[in-house]
């Protein structure tokens, strides 16, 4: 017969840890704000009203507001399916938030190699490059209000 044999601490650790949700507040700054304007602009299509002067509010210029809408718009025409927001609310990130805050994290490191592996496989090479100058658009305009 065969025999079983206990999982290892890493292995119960490894699996622990893969049941909890990844968490807005271990996202990068500019990062977590990206996700929480994602959410505020889902909110806003809801009820199909205009989201920049909440959004200026919120990330405190106009041009933040809308680098993140051109940000937005150009991962939404390139990803394979509508993004995934949780309510604003929740602490807890969709798979596609993690996704593009690692992104956002990437850039805000200047890590191409990094950000390129975060969307590898879920949209065409042809469109990653202008993700990325989106992506570092906002960084740089986040960095210049810090």
């Amino acid at each position: 017969m065969p025999r079983h044999h206990a999982p290892s601490a890493a292995t119960r650790t490894a699996v622990a840890k893969l049941a909890q949700p990844p968490q807005v507040r271990s996202l990068h700054p500019v990062a977590g704000r990206f996700v929480y304007a994602l959410r505020l602009i889902a909110l806003h299509e809801r009820s199909h009203s205009d989201p920049v002067p909440e959004l200026t509010q919120r990330l405190g210029r106009i041009s933040i507001a809308i680098k993140t809408l051109q940000l937005l718009e150009t991962v939404t025409k390139a990803w394979p399916e509508t993004v995934h927001v949780r309510r604003f609310c929740c602490g807890c990130l969709s798979h596609d938030e993690l996704t593009l805050g690692r992104m956002l994290e990437a850039a805000w490191r200047g890590d191409r190699a990094e950000f390129g592996k975060q969307i590898d496989g879920l949209v065409r090479h042809d469109r990653i490059d202008r993700i990325w100058n989106d992506a570092v658009d906002l960084v740089m305009a986040e960095a210049q209000c810090a």
